[in-house]
């Protein structure tokens, strides 16, 4: 399943930062960060809860950045 969620992000090396961390969840097939757009895109693995892993990858990506946001 692939979803595409509006984030608050102040650089683009954060962003490229987020898309990391973000790669790095469990659930996650691929992730990618915009920071033209303020947007993130994230395809999940099958038989995950999308809820779940953003929950996840929103406090991986707060650790990278504490002042970001991602509209789940």
């Amino acid at each position: 399943m692939k979803k595409t969620y509006k984030i608050e992000v102040d650089c683009a090396n954060c962003a490229n930062l987020m898309e990391e961390a973000a790669n790095k969840i469990e659930g996650v097939e691929k992730a990618r960060v915009n920071f033209m757009t303020q947007k993130m895109i994230v395809e999940l693995k099958e038989g995950f809860d999308d809820k779940e892993v953003m929950e996840e990858v929103l406090k991986a990506c707060k650790r990278v950045e504490p002042d970001c946001e991602i509209y789940l």
